[in-house]
């Protein structure tokens, strides 16, 4: 049995790697190492001894446990070796070439196994750049749904568009936080002023009390932008991205299919003798495989489709209308119909202390 692993072994194709260059795999020397040390120089529980004495040291003997049953064993400890008294060295060399022969045929079949995936890989590999090659150049064809194509090319396109509202909603709610941050020093600029300058106290004073005012009407509706920004970001990057993930294995399984397709139909346009019907019987194997895979992705994806459009459209409906009434109760100056509009939409403030309240609880 160990012939024959090791035969079949050394007359393994050698695997084409990337680059096209031929590449051989190397045998994984200290895997076989470990294995033999392990099997070879493991603990003998027939020979259980505790040894005296340290490492490389004059004292010479051992201290027998009392679970020892058999022959005695001396162990010389300037030399490191043990001695056996009686004639055990036939046993003890049998039991060591055996382990050693089971930890080489445990390395064999680890290094073939290894030989057969790379196989696989790289003629997969290969199969699929070709049939990429072929239609790319006009000379192969492909599996179309167009239903389904023009229902991804939709998603994709939708999805740039929101990304863009995304990007242009941040920075909307950055510019509108700089601006309520100046709104708040100036409040505080006027207070300070209508303190120390008596001749002024009551402009400064009310122009104080206005910029207060805008400045808690502009947290308010920072709270409702936010709340918009978060929704529409995890409808863009994660629950469409999850979508675009599954597509993007159904076209990689379109491409193998129609790759091994193209090769079952090379092969029957060729000779019957025996070698090709065998070789046809395994590549319409290989065919039904990839189609089953191919068609379960297509109905993965069909649902997915489904189920984003009905969620983006709830998602959408509500995030539109809190934008709307959230901007135009600010500029209309109804602080009642803005602070509606967060209580409606069950949006909460967070102050922007954690611990203490904001000054304009302080207020």
């Amino acid at each position: 049995m160990t012939d024959s692993i090791m035969s079949k072994a050394a007359t393994m194709e050698i695997p084409i790697n990337s680059n096209g260059d031929t590449g051989t795999l190397p045998e994984d020397d200290s895997l076989e190492q470990d294995l033999q040390q392990v099997m070879v120089s493991g603990p003998n529980l027939n020979e259980t001894s505790i040894v005296s004495g340290g490492y490389g040291g004059t004292a010479e003997g051992i201290i027998p446990t009392s679970s020892i049953k058999g022959p005695a064993v001396r162990y010389n400890a300037e030399f490191n070796k043990r001695i056996p008294v009686t004639g055990l060295g036939s046993n003890m060399h049998h039991s060591s070439s055996s382990s050693s022969l089971t930890a080489e045929e445990m390395t064999r079949g680890v290094a073939v196994e290894k030989l057969e995936s790379v196989k696989k890989w790289g003629l997969n590999t290969y199969k699929c750049t070709k049939q990429m090659i072929s239609e790319r150049f006009g000379r192969g064809s492909r599996t179309v749904d167009l239903e389904l194509e023009a229902q991804i090319e939709v998603l994709r396109d939708t999805k740039r568009k929101y990304e863009n509202v995304l990007r242009l909603a941040r920075a909307l709610t950055n510019h509108f936080y700089n601006m309520v941050q100046t709104q708040h020093a100036l409040g505080d600029t006027f207070a300070d002023l209508s303190q120390k300058s008596p001749e002024l106290r009551d402009e400064f004073g009310y122009n104080a009390e206005t910029q207060k005012l805008l400045c808690k009407n502009g947290e308010t509706l920072l709270g409702a932008i936010n709340f918009f920004v978060s929704s529409i970001n995890t409808l863009v990057n994660k629950t469409m991205e999850d979508t675009l993930m599954t597509i993007k294995m159904y076209e990689n399984a379109r491409l193998e299919f129609d790759a091994y397709r193209a090769d079952l139909e090379e092969l029957s346009m060729g000779p019957r003798d025996a070698v090709a019907m065998a070789r046809i019987d395994a590549a319409q194997q290989q065919y039904q495989v990839h189609k089953e895979k191919y068609e379960r992705l297509r109905s993965d994806v069909t649902i997915k489709l489904k189920f984003l459009e009905e969620n983006k459209v709830k998602v959408m409906h509500k995030q539109l209308l809190l934008f709307h009434n959230a901007i135009s109760a600010y500029f209309a100056g109804n602080q009642q119909q803005l602070e509606q509009t967060l209580k409606q939409f069950n949006i909460k403030l967070r102050p922007p202390g954690a611990d203490k309240p904001s000054w304009l609880e302080e207020q």
